[in-house]
């Protein structure tokens, strides 16, 4: 049987009408989902098969929608017999890792990341905080810039996603001013994001502390296969060590770029993304450009997978 990694995908990758083709073709898929909107008092569903999307992109609603797409997703994985050998998530997707190794229940995954969502949103003013993406320049030189920053305006490195792609996080002022210093760097771009706060900054303290309550109201058990964690990119299995990394992945770096660096030289056939879009794979690209990949978020495109990943087995 062919060794493969999973990847799932974060915030930023919903889209109206993600999963419909998958409810209705797959019951265990809806049967998911209508559990899911039972769970939460109201349709998720609709949201993400209706729109509209300005309300789909919320915070609280965009991620319990990814991350129950791409779960439903594994599950028919699963049905069909595929087991990956390691998994991790970016951001928001290290929970659908969790679900997929066993150590969340997915309906209770499902309420856990709304609650994040709300906190997340809550943690800081709308409209004082942001994020941008820094392009061609390394980690040590954004570092020197941040470190050079006022200490009132805050900014922190964010994700590390691949080489020439890092995400900074900070006050709007601290990042409009950190980005016109990183042009002055060298940086080929700085892109303003599109999101509603600071993520994985210092700022998102306050919200882990209530996450942080919200874990030890949900069962957490230790996974079956190794998930490698945002905070550390390592592989950890134990819950206690599970639930403190999901606590310090609010405020800290996405460091996804060392995950799939530590993936590629697994000996695994492919890394494959669960779920929405095909965001993941293209880092997946940058960091190893022959790496196999899947990007799997519809039955034709789980149909294309499992024909690969069933031949000669």
């Amino acid at each position: 049987m062919k060794r493969i990694a999973y990847i799932f995908p974060g915030q930023g990758s919903q889209e109206v009408g993600m999963g419909q083709d998958m409810y209705e073709t797959y019951p265990q898929v809806k049967e998911l989902f209508d559990a899911a909107d039972e769970a939460l008092g109201y349709s998720l569903t609709s949201l993400m098969f209706e729109g509209p999307a300005e309300e789909l992109t919320k915070t609280e609603n965009a991620q319990p929608a990814l991350l129950l797409n791409s779960v439903a997703m594994a599950k028919v994985l699963e049905e069909e017999g595929v087991t990956p050998a390691m998994t991790a998530g970016h951001s928001l997707g290290e929970y659908s890792a969790l679900v997929s190794a066993g150590s969340l229940d997915a309906i209770d995954a499902v309420k856990l990341v709304h609650t994040r969502g709300k906190l997340m949103e809550e943690a800081y003013p709308t409209g004082l905080g942001a994020m941008a993406a820094v392009l061609g320049l390394d980690k040590e030189e954004i570092e020197r810039v941040l470190a050079k920053m006022d200490q009132d305006q805050p900014v922190d490195l964010a994700n590390i996603n691949c080489p020439g792609q890092i995400v900074i996080s900070g006050t709007s002022d601290g990042v409009k001013h950190a980005s016109e210093l990183l042009q002055e760097a060298g940086a080929k771009r700085v892109l303003p994001l599109n999101v509603s706060g600071p993520f994985h900054s210092r700022l998102m303290k306050p919200a882990s502390e209530s996450l942080a309550n919200s874990l030890e109201e949900t069962a957490l058990h230790d996974a079956k296969l190794p998930v490698y964690a945002n905070v550390s990119a390592e592989a950890v299995t134990d819950s206690g060590k599970i639930h403190s990394l999901l606590v310090q992945q609010l405020y800290s770096p996405v460091r996804f770029q060392e995950i799939l660096e530590q993936f590629v030289e697994e000996d695994i056939d492919a890394i494959v993304e669960v779920g929405h879009g095909k965001v993941l794979s293209g880092l997946v690209r940058k960091v190893k450009r022959r790496m196999k990949t899947f990007a799997i978020g519809d039955p034709e495109s789980a149909a294309s997978f499992l024909e690969w990943y069933k031949e000669d087995s």
